[in-house]
C-alpha cells in the first residue's frame, strides 16, 4: 500500500513539474502586434522565447574595482540594484525598511540610467547591494550585517 501512494505522489510531482516548465512563445498577427502566450496561435507562425530569469541564489561579495565609481545614495550609504518581480529584492527591502536602514533603490527594468549603472558594475543578477566599496550579490541579513557594519 505504502508503494502504491509513494507511486501516486511521485506521478502527481512529475505531472505538476512538466506544467512548471511550460514554454513561452511570441508572434505577430496579421495587423502587425506582437504576442505572448503560453499556447501559440494556431495560423501564426510562433517562435519559443527564452526566458532567464536573472536572480542570485547563493550570496557572494566583492569590492567594486579600480576606476568603478560609487553609485550615489540619497539618504543613507546602501544601494541596491533590483527589480518588481525579484523575491529576493523584496526580502533585502523589507529588511532595511523594517531595521531603519536608509537605501536608495535603482530599478533597473524601468530607468534605463539606472539599467547602464547596473551593467557598468557588470551586474549580473540582482539585487545588487552597494555600501560604500563593498559589494553584495544577492542578499541575506547576515551577509548584509558584513559589509554595512
Amino acid at each position: 500500500m505504502k508503494g502504491c501512494i509513494a507511486l501516486l505522489l511521485f506521478a502527481g510531482a512529475t505531472l505538476l513539474a512538466g506544467q512548471a516548465c511550460a514554454e513561452i512563445y511570441t508572434w505577430t498577427d496579421a495587423q502587425g502586434r506582437v504576442h505572448f502566450g503560453d499556447k501559440p496561435a494556431d495560423n501564426d507562425r510562433a517562435q519559443a522565447v527564452n526566458v532567464r530569469i536573472n536572480t542570485f541564489e547563493s550570496v557572494s561579495y566583492e569590492s567594486l574595482g579600480k576606476g568603478v565609481p560609487e553609485p550615489t545614495a540619497r539618504g543613507g550609504k546602501v544601494v541596491m540594484y533590483a527589480t518588481q518581480w525579484c523575491g529576493v529584492c523584496k526580502k533585502a527591502r523589507r529588511y532595511f525598511n523594517d531595521n531603519n536602514i536608509p537605501f536608495t533603490e535603482y530599478d533597473i527594468d524601468n530607468d534605463p540610467k539606472a539599467r547602464k549603472r547596473f551593467e557598468e558594475l557588470e551586474g549580473k543578477g540582482v539585487p545588487v547591494i552597494v555600501v560604500g566599496k563593498r559589494r553584495m550579490n544577492g542578499f541575506s541579513a547576515e551577509g548584509f550585517e558584513r559589509i554595512y557594519r
